[in-house]
């Protein structure tokens, strides 16, 4: 829920500490009539010690003078008439005040948001009648911010304490040098004669007595105010360290994993702007305290007092090398990954990314990236970090790449355009296992140093599996394999390992998300299609949904084994009917026209209670990428009889030449789409225009017709025997006349359909579909430029 909604119910004394946050600087009715719009700001993507970044502010303050501008154009009324008034009033009063510090806007933006999420946050905790209305994503953001608060005041306090320390310790040198001085004055007191010794002796040892004593007292508040110094330290770093974790062990594992996911399908895995802002500042942060542990170890070398100081500012040190180091390492990040299913000699792209690269200046002496490919047990040693020196699967050309900050982003990074895979040196293969299961990755590696060479970095990532193959056939299975690695590879894996079974509902999940991907639509796998798919997995008749919750898939059963009675996989059928769609059937697809997962014996059920033409789209159970058309119709060989018929399943071949609709409308026998839809108006929108609607014809429909007429004069099969030839531009066996503007095929009225249902138009149609792509290609080329 929006924060604004909530601070609206705050009480007492919450409620008044909200209300101070506003005034002539930024007025409440602001907040209250853009609360949507403020609140939908990336407020904490701008760096505001940063002036390069007045940029980013300037177009914020320019957005919301224009969004108070159009409210207030949209005020109506009495009432709404004052409103417009008062609100175009507060567009010209921010612009005249925040025009030139832009930043500043930001800055006053960001306090009032962050102090009502904590008065928000503080009334929840007690449980007031705000409680539970926290939306949990933005609470965890708020939590983020709010840490980055602490830690901010944490470090401006050790930087006074620090400041504060340091003075404290000039001021002592200063006495030490004074108590010196009086030491060298006793000292030559010897010189001098008794009288005048004994005159002076005595001041100068009272003096030098109180200088010791102070001194003394002093060295042990300078021993209290350095140990006190790094318990603060202590407590900074374990902050830095606990938000550092938050950030990069779940936010940014998150966005890898969402990445990952977004291979499959998934919704995109989001920009990286949130994410580089908190790395930013965990960098900035981090490199303060850093500098403040050296400055209070050189105030330590500068004047060393005995004590357990030293120990301490070693370990303090040691520890904050170690968090920027993590930081460092982790923020080298693939912000694109290169493609998975990987094809040699063909051009491939990848974008890596330093989080962290603008914040710590890495950009002043821009870094190189190289990009190397290696096999899943190169990928494991390196991991391990076993020596894995100009080892490498294979040679890729345009493989390395220089680092470029982009100023108006703040974003440093390495665009790899033209990458290609020249060869793959594979490894021995286990078992069953073919090429297409086999997994390299691309390794990009890179050095660099920060803070005058201070520290100095080896980075490097890996990225997602991917699979090389050397031709096209392969992609099939290949994709198999990437779509199991990213559906089921867990956080932290050993590269590359996955489970060898997982729960059928999982899988579902995984298809479904890779489905409606690949075919575009938001109409995804039925629980009915889940049923049907679940049936042909194993084999079962059961429809109960429940019977396969339980079930498990092995990547055997998933692509290794055929299917029974197929010489396919259950994957290699599903992948085909995803291409089918994506290619030819999306429309119908999405208009809800195709069943498709719906095996013979229920397309029959289904329709034996339905009137005689209709009909239902069915993917085919026996080849790979096709679709059949059932329908209802009366059996020419028993009267009063009726039954099932099944088209041989149309492939992309067959809709390369003819489409899905066309070719249901040249069918006159099918009236009805499943249960009782008119096939005009389901399909008539995607039907092709006739070619000639009135006489006389051009050449090309005239052979086009003549051929009909020749397909028409065939005899009759024999529904005793022999191997009958039929068409699929006929009637049924019962011809129903139904007239429509859309099919450039005559009627034709002789039985052409055999006891089973099944059968195959090749060898008739053959001829036929030959002169519908000459009719496709251009007239003049085909009929000596004479026009249809």
């Amino acid at each position: 829920m929006a924060v604004w909604i909530q601070a609206q119910q705050l009480q007492g004394d919450a409620l008044h500490q909200m209300q101070s946050l506003y005034g002539q600087h930024f007025p409440i009715e602001v907040r209250h009539y853009l609360s949507h719009w403020i609140e939908g700001q990336l407020w904490d993507a701008v760096d505001l010690e940063n002036p390069q970044e007045e940029f980013k502010a300037k177009r914020l303050l320019d957005s919301l003078i224009q969004e108070l501008q159009n409210k207030a154009e949209h005020q109506v009324g009495e009432d709404g008439f004052l409103l417009k008034i008062k609100l175009g009033h507060y567009a010209s009063q921010l612009k005249s005040t925040y025009d030139r510090c832009p930043l500043e806007l930001v800055r006053c933006i960001k306090h009032i948001l962050y102090t009502e999420q904590r008065l928000v946050r503080e009334a929840t905790n007690s449980s007031s009648p705000v409680g539970g209305m926290m939306d949990s994503m933005s609470q965890k953001y708020q939590q983020i911010n709010q840490a980055f608060e602490e830690l901010r005041l944490m470090t401006q306090d050790t930087e006074n304490d620090l400041r504060k320390l340091q003075h404290n310790q000039e001021y002592f040198i200063i006495q030490y040098q004074e108590s010196l001085r009086i030491q060298a004055q006793l000292t030559s007191l010897a010189t001098l004669p008794p009288a005048d010794r004994q005159l002076r002796e005595p001041a100068l040892l009272n003096k030098r007595a109180t200088v010791e004593t102070w001194l003394t007292r002093e060295a042990n508040t300078l021993q209290k105010y350095r140990l006190d110094l790094a318990e603060k330290h202590q407590k900074t770093l374990q902050l830095l360290r606990k938000q550092q974790t938050i950030i990069l062990d779940d936010e940014l594992i998150q966005w890898k994993r969402r990445q990952q996911l977004a291979g499959n399908g998934g919704p995109p895995e989001g920009g990286l702007d949130i994410l580089q802002s908190w790395c930013e500042k965990l960098a900035e942060t981090i490199w303060q305290n850093r500098q403040q542990i050296r400055r209070a170890e050189h105030l330590r070398q500068q004047l060393p007092i005995p004590g357990p100081i030293e120990e301490l500012l070693n370990e303090l040190n040691s520890t904050i090398t170690d968090i920027i180091s993590a930081l460092v390492t982790s923020t080298f990040i693939i912000e694109k990954q290169p493609p998975q299913v990987l094809k040699t000699q063909t051009k491939f792209a990848a974008t890596v990314r330093l989080l962290v690269g603008g914040k710590l200046n890495v950009h002043m002496n821009p870094p190189q990236v190289k990009a190397t490919i290696i096999s899943e047990q190169q990928a494991k040693a390196l991991l391990k970090n076993e020596n894995t020196r100009n080892d490498s699967s294979g040679e890729i050309l345009n493989n390395n790449c220089v680092m470029e900050y982009h100023q108006t982003t703040g974003t440093l990074s390495a665009h790899f355009r033209n990458m290609s895979l020249k060869r793959i040196k594979r490894s021995d293969r286990r078992g069953a296992e073919s090429v297409t299961e086999e997994k390299f990755t691309i390794l990009f590696e890179s050095q660099f140093s920060v803070g005058g060479n201070e520290l100095v970095f080896q980075v490097k990532t890996l990225s997602l599996p991917v699979v090389v193959i050397v031709h096209g056939s392969q992609d099939n299975n290949a994709t198999a394999t990437v779509l199991w690695d990213n559906a089921f590879a867990e956080p932290g894996r050993v590269p590359f390992l996955v489970p060898d079974k997982v729960l059928w509902p999982q899988l579902c999940d995984a298809i479904n998300m890779k489905y409606k991907a690949e075919v575009q639509s938001n109409r995804g796998l039925s629980e009915e299609n889940l049923v049907f798919l679940a049936q042909k997995a194993f084999s079962s008749s059961s429809n109960n949904p429940d019977d396969y919750r339980n079930m498990t898939m092995t990547w055997s059963q998933f692509n290794r084994e055929s299917l029974p009675g197929r010489n396919f996989t259950f994957w290699q059928w599903f992948d085909g009917v995803m291409e089918l769609t994506k290619k030819h059937l999306k429309p119908h697809w999405n208009d809800g026209a195709i069943l498709g997962f719906v095996n013979k014996q229920q397309a029959q059920d289904m329709l034996m209670s339905k009137p005689n033409g209709t009909f239902l789209l069915r993917f085919s159970d026996s080849e790979i990428g096709g679709i059949t058309i059932a329908w209802v119709a009366e059996n020419p060989n028993k009267a009063g009889e009726r039954m099932v018929w099944n088209l041989m399943p149309y492939t992309t071949k067959d809709f390369s030449i003819r489409s899905l609709a066309d070719r249901i409308s040249d069918l006159n026998h099918l009236l009805f789409l499943y249960p009782d839809r008119p096939k005009d108006e389901v399909f008539s929108k995607y039907y092709t225009p006739p070619l000639c609607k009135q006489p006389p014809l051009c050449t090309g429909c005239s052979l086009f017709h003549n051929l009909i007429s020749q397909l028409r004069s065939l005899p009759n099969p024999d529904p005793t025997g022999g191997n009958p030839i039929y068409t699929d531009h006929g009637n049924s066996p019962a011809p129903v006349s139904h007239p429509h503007t859309y099919g450039i095929y005559p009627p034709m009225n002789d039985s052409m359909l055999d006891a089973d249902g099944d059968f195959d138009l090749d060898d008739t149609m053959d001829v036929a579909r030959h002169v519908e792509e000459l009719l496709r290609r251009p007239v003049e080329n085909q009929w000596g430029g004479q026009q249809s």
